[in-house]
């Protein structure tokens, strides 16, 4: 692990238990055990290092997960079918074990915490962008209606993003912990048939 790596993970484990406005430069220096003028040598603020620990663990999480190969995926299955698989792989992504403790540690301060509102805007726009991506490939591939596309894309991405932030408050409210089973609620799963009974391509269309 680079030295880059310790201080991202300390910064995370501080910030997970005490907040991150709360976290110093000297508490992730002495947590990493190297002096707080060395942490300089790798980053030049507390908003760079979270920052940059948005980039990494969203790419260590996308990692364990494979890319999406819309062909393939789309294939003969319903409309139903692709876009739980589709949410199926970004909620898994979302539940990283550390990308969900990072989130966590956003959700709390992006009232007040200018560099974790702008983190969660950022993590709204790809998905938003993922899914316009995903709706114009099924309208391609005949699944999906082709009305106002973009609005649809959008309706569905903000739905479904206030569908896991609701999940995520569950789990932090110690009301429900997440497993493999059980990261799609049922609220979601209602939202996609609901959803997918609107957009489908019909037969006679």
């Amino acid at each position: 692990m680079s030295r880059r790596e310790e201080i991202i993970y300390a910064t995370l484990e501080l910030a997970s238990e005490y907040g991150l406005k709360a976290v110093s430069l000297s508490q992730i220096a002495d947590k990493v055990g190297i002096r707080k003028p060395s942490l300089y040598n790798h980053f030049k603020s507390k908003d760079e290092i979270v920052s940059e620990m948005y980039s990494f663990l969203r790419e260590k999480a996308k990692s364990n997960n494979a890319p999406v190969d819309y062909a393939t995926l789309i294939g003969d299955r319903s409309l139903e079918e692709i876009l739980m698989i589709t949410l199926s792989i970004y909620v898994g992504f979302l539940f990283d074990k550390n990308m969900m403790a990072f989130f966590r540690v956003l959700y709390s301060e992006r009232s007040t915490s200018p560099a974790a509102a702008q983190i969660m805007l950022e993590e709204t726009e790809r998905m938003t962008a993922a899914v316009k991506n995903l709706f114009y490939a099924l309208v391609v591939h005949g699944k999906l209606r082709n009305e106002d596309v973009d609005t649809a894309a959008l309706s569905y991405a903000m739905t479904v993003h206030s569908l896991v932030d609701r999940q995520m408050d569950k789990v932090t409210a110690g009301q429900i912990e997440v497993t493999k089973e059980n990261e799609i609620s049922e609220d979601m799963r209602q939202y996609i048939r609901w959803f997918a009974k609107q957009m489908e391509v019909k037969s006679d269309e």
